[in-house]
């Protein structure tokens, strides 16, 4: 039995009238859901624009690692934002992703911790990671991309070889697999919330 689609509609209806999630597209293969969203901006789009993705090709991590997403197994996506922040400081922006995903996942039972500056780890091993870019945008504010990956329903096997023991997952943790809408709505309700600070 495949693994479900991410329920976009539901999604949307849950964050309809936030900063965060006014606008969503689903996509179900991209390079990386950061690429895509600097792919489509322009001056005009609004900040608060989620881009997600079934899977992706080549994800990003920091330093240039690869970020393994495998299909239908976690949440992969990126969140247009234009801060008012500096460049020099969007370590803040991480900081505020990553507090919101672990805070996500305590409330489904897993606790998790950060390893600074990007990476959520449970033990020693990576369930999540961050990975923000920001663009300096001329007499404007600048432009910051969040991209967020959370491993939900891996199982060992759902890893390449050379990952499987720094990497971790919520049904490998739990035992069980969780519905991975819940969590992309409680974790977009979080990211909205916590984020006032900045915009």
């Amino acid at each position: 039995m495949s693994d479900p689609p991410l329920r976009v509609e539901e999604i949307r209806n849950a964050m309809l009238d936030q900063l965060i999630g006014r606008e969503i597209q689903l996509l179900e293969t991209t390079r990386s859901t950061n690429d895509a969203i600097l792919g489509c901006i322009t001056k005009k789009t609004a900040a608060g624009l989620v881009v997600f993705a079934e899977t992706q090709t080549a994800g990003r991590g920091q330093r240039g690692n690869i970020w393994e997403s495998a299909a239908r197994k976690g949440l992969w996506f990126s969140v247009l934002l234009r801060p008012q922040i500096s460049l020099t400081d969007s370590i803040q922006l991480t900081s505020w992703a990553a507090g919101c995903v672990c805070q996500t996942l305590l409330q489904f039972g897993v606790e998790s911790i950060i390893k600074a500056p990007n990476d959520i780890l449970v033990g020693d091993r990576k369930i999540a990671g961050i990975l923000i870019e920001m663009r300096a945008q001329p007499k404007a504010p600048h432009i910051a991309i969040v991209g967020i990956g959370v491993n939900l329903n891996q199982l060992p096997q759902d890893f390449p070889r050379g990952v499987r023991d720094r990497a971790t997952s919520f049904a490998i943790i739990r035992g069980c697999p969780v519905d991975r809408t819940t969590v992309a709505i409680s974790l977009l309700r979080r990211l909205n919330d916590a984020y006032r600070r900045y915009a």
